[in-house]
């Protein structure tokens, strides 16, 4: 029996607490399952490649990618390379899930007439390389290889930056000095593709030695980004490392073989044919190719192909191996330690913890290879380009008073990548933080630097609303009027750069396959990257004013109206549900790309957001309960749920909810008020402290079927130090307001004697009860404590039946049996008695009494 308490606050968050890291995983996976599960069941489905068979021909691109990049396959053999604890606990996540799954109907499946598969036990790392194959750098190196061909090498640099899937992310830690009563402090906010329901999820763990809360990716345990466990907290950002690879491959096809071009020749390639099911339409053919280099991933103009590597896939390691230590960590050194085991995405990372210390490091694996492959595809026949054996270091240090990351050319990341977000952000949050600025203030100021646009407005001749946008203060407020008419320029100017004819060859076909669009739109990379375009289209023979001008005098005749109007929320729905669908509001956004409070949009495209920040935080390390978190929505992923955007209004708003108290501790094992009775709770039994109390009931004579009447205080507490040394077997006592009222014990029949005299079932927990000898209860008492120990059982979505086995000769306890709903099977001899076997399932006892909440 696992002991486990699902706790959820006034926000709809889970608190998990159980008597083991595994019972933890197991709860963790069965409250995402709970929340979010059509959330988590779309991306098994995208992992697999099998999104298509339920939702349409719409999403044929991704499985067909899914399937040549081989994740469900990478998932796989990256969980068979876990060391044996961690895959146990990973298995026991899928546990919860597939327990939960079981029971709990989104209301999204029946919409498309389908119903959740059970998840495998490597779908959780599946759903974590689903939410990052796409974070690297590859689909980069995909436009700068059109750029490249259309425009010339030397038009690469334009588009130098953050691509659509690029981050916007801040974080920022403050060393602190306990002597001098000042704590450290970490706060900041990931920004990532904005989806409803969000893509973080607010959990609470809490197991032996570890209390942490902190954001999860629904459908992966543990907390690997973001967590505060008490006297360490940690958080990341995207550190923009170039660790994927595209090789240019030479294929050959010879009969029924396929070879690939090597140095030294042919050599064959792994491929066979799947089948892409798809929702009313035929199944559509994918072939599978293996190189040496990797999975093929596409195929391009002129017969190559293109092939993916990356350490995860060389490897087949994910970095799962530092999601328990993290959990378990207690200090700097311990966070650095776990984080050694990590992989992929490679982050930046702060760290702080209760003595003030503050470290900065790099988490990840960066192959070692020529620099040409950090810049476009290469070739894969030419062994200059083969990743050479090692990693780059992972950088660390210690943090003096101040450090901020925002994705920014920092010198301990300068040497793991090309392109880097401009340093505003990065700059604008120490000098905030510099004027003492508190952080959730940090977390929505909207100031964006307007240089080049700027400069290329003075050079204008004079107007009123050129003379407007110079004298405006860089404000992106949603209420901002001058925000809206800069934001309506801006667009105009986008529109028309982009059509400017010395870009014209941009807005041929790419070749490359249509899930990578958003990385090979021009319309879209030049919106992203207007500063540079501009600044770089006279080289390529362009001048920027004549389409400045004519977008000023767009604006001028129109009412742009303010900001808000137009940058609204637009998240990405991964659902089919109509209340779903109604819920992505229009809620007015201040903000802007380059701002602190990154809410993304792309000009000349669409001024809605769809990328911003998923989550803010503020880990205080003097008390956790002195910061706060927020998630754009809410804890729950069903429409009808009221935790479904309940957080929404406040995270617009800049605001945060309050984190708990590291010392607050969820009730444990069980807290329930009996109405007219008082507040019942179980405890552990301490064997050594509690052997004299249990003595003087077991050896009363009304206790004579407890089979301990001759037991000495030494023989009692031996007894229950034995049981306490055991897995499967649990002691309580019970207690109504707080005096002792009872002897509670639950047990696995499986590892008990009387799983030798009945067919166990999955699901069958045992229970002994022995209610204190004494006066005269109160009316009612012993049939309220056994209702509220069966609630405490069910607990465990595991449990299905409990299973009793009093002595024949025990009338009274028969009789309360009876009368509580359990049901009569057959007599069996036990060692110590002749026993009647009584069992109660879930559903009858739910039919006949409300299950606690």
């Amino acid at each position: 029996m696992k002991q486990l308490h699902i706790h959820r606050d006034a926000w709809g968050i889970a608190h998990l607490r159980g008597d083991t890291a595994d019972a933890v995983a197991y709860l963790q996976g069965y409250a995402a399952a709970t929340d979010r599960a059509w959330q988590i069941q779309v991306e098994k489905w995208r992992g697999e490649g099998r999104l298509a068979e339920r939702l349409g021909p719409a999403e044929v691109p991704w499985d067909r990618f899914a399937r040549r990049a081989r994740l469900d396959d990478t998932a796989r053999r990256c969980y068979e390379r876990l060391s044996p604890p961690t895959r146990r606990w990973v298995l026991s996540y899928v546990d919860g899930v597939n327990a939960a799954l079981a029971v709990t109907r989104a209301p999204e499946f029946e919409l498309v007439g389908a119903r959740p598969d059970p998840w495998r036990p490597w779908s959780p790392l599946g759903v974590f390389l689903v939410q990052h194959i796409l974070f690297g750098s590859f689909p980069n190196k995909l436009w700068r290889a059109h750029v490249s061909a259309t425009l010339g090498p030397a038009a690469v640099g334009l588009f130098a930056g953050e691509g659509p899937a690029g981050s916007g992310s801040n974080a920022w830690a403050l060393a602190g000095d306990p002597a001098a009563g000042r704590p450290a402090l970490i706060a900041g906010d990931p920004h990532r593709l904005l989806e409803l329901p969000g893509i973080y999820q607010q959990v609470r763990l809490t197991g032996p030695g570890f209390d942490v809360v902190g954001f999860a990716f629904p459908g992966v345990p543990g907390l690997p980004h973001f967590g505060h466990a008490g006297p360490v907290a940690w958080a990341i950002t995207n550190a923009m490392a170039d660790y994927q690879d595209l090789y240019r491959e030479e294929l050959r096809r010879t009969g029924d073989r396929i070879e690939a071009r090597e140095a030294g020749g042919w050599s064959p390639v792994a491929f066979h044919v799947e089948h892409v099911a798809v929702r009313g339409a035929a199944p559509v053919p994918v072939e599978i190719l293996v190189t040496a280099r990797g999975p093929v991933i596409d195929y391009e103009r002129g017969g190559t192909a293109l092939s993916l590597r990356t350490p995860a896939y060389v490897d087949a390691d994910l970095g799962f191996e530092a999601l328990l230590p993290l959990l378990r960590a207690r200090c700097v050194q311990d966070v650095e330690a776990a984080l050694r085991h990590w992989v992929e995405p490679v982050n930046s990372v702060l760290v702080a913890d209760r003595t003030g210390t503050v470290r900065q490091l790099v988490a990840g694996r960066v192959p070692v290879r020529d620099e040409r492959n950090t810049r476009e595809p290469v070739p894969a026949w030419d062994p200059a380009y083969h990743w050479r054996p090692g990693s780059a270091p992972q950088a660390a240090a210690d943090v003096a008073g101040l450090a901020v990351h925002a994705n920014d050319r920092r010198p301990d990341v300068a040497a793991l990548a090309r392109d880097f977000a401009p340093p505003h952000r990065a700059a604008r949050i120490r000098a905030l933080l510099g004027d003492g600025v508190p952080a959730n203030a940090i977390h929505v100021d909207d100031t964006v630097p307007h240089g080049v646009l700027r400069g290329l407005l003075a050079r204008l001749p004079a107007h009123p609303l050129r003379d407007r946008l110079l004298a405006w203060d860089g404000r992106m407020s949603a209420a901002g009027i001058d925000a809206g008419a800069f934001a309506a320029w801006r667009s105009a100017l986008a529109r028309r750069i982009a059509a400017h004819p010395v870009l014209a060859p941009l807005h041929a076909p790419s070749g490359f396959d249509e899930v990578f669009a958003p990385w090979t739109d021009p319309a879209s990379r030049i919106g992203l990257a207007l500063d540079g375009v501009i600044a770089g289209l006279p080289a390529l023979g362009g001048d920027p004013g004549p389409a400045a001008a004519a977008a000023l005098e767009e604006v001028a005749a129109a009412d742009p109206g303010p900001w808000g109007e137009r940058h609204v929320l637009h998240p990405i729905h991964l659902g089919v549900h109509p209340a779903a669908a109604a819920a992505r509001l229009a809620v007015p956004l201040s903000g802007d790309t380059d701002a602190v409070l990154a809410t993304s949009s792309v000009p000349g495209v669409s001024d809605a957001c769809w990328r911003g920040p998923v989550a803010r935080y503020v880990w205080h390390l003097g008390d956790r309960a002195a910061g706060g978190w927020i998630v754009p929505f809410g804890a729950s992923g069903d429409p009808a749920d009221a935790h479904f955007a309940d957080q929404l209004e406040l995270w617009a708003a800049g605001h945060l909810i309050p984190l708990p108290p590291a010392e607050e501790q969820p009730p444990m094992p069980y807290r329930e008020d009996l109405p007219g009775l008082g507040r019942l709770t179980l405890t552990t039994l301490d064997p050594a402290a509690d052997a004299a109390l249990v003595h003087s009931w077991v050896t009363e004579r009304r206790a004579a079927f407890w089979g301990m009447l001759g037991h000495s205080v030494d023989d009692v507490r031996e007894i229950y130090e034995f049981v306490d040394g055991l897995s499967t077997h649990h002691a309580y006592l019970i207690r109504l307001e707080d005096h002792p009222i009872g002897l509670f014990q639950s047990y696995e029949p499986a590892a008990d004697p009387v799983g030798e005299r009945y067919p166990v079932r999955p699901g069958d927990v045992g229970m002994h009860l022995l209610m204190a000898p004494g006066r005269r209860p109160p009316k009612g008492l012993t049939e309220a404590v056994g209702a509220a120990l069966a609630r405490f059982l069910f607990q465990d979505p595991a449990a299905v039946r409990l299973v009793v086995e009093p002595d024949v000769r025990n009338h009274l306890a028969l009789r309360r049996l009876e009368l509580s709903g359990f049901t009569f099977d057959e007599e069996v001899d036990m060692p110590t008695k002749r026993a009647r076997l009584a069992f109660l399932t879930r559903d009858r006892f739910e039919q006949r009494y409300a299950v606690a909440g």
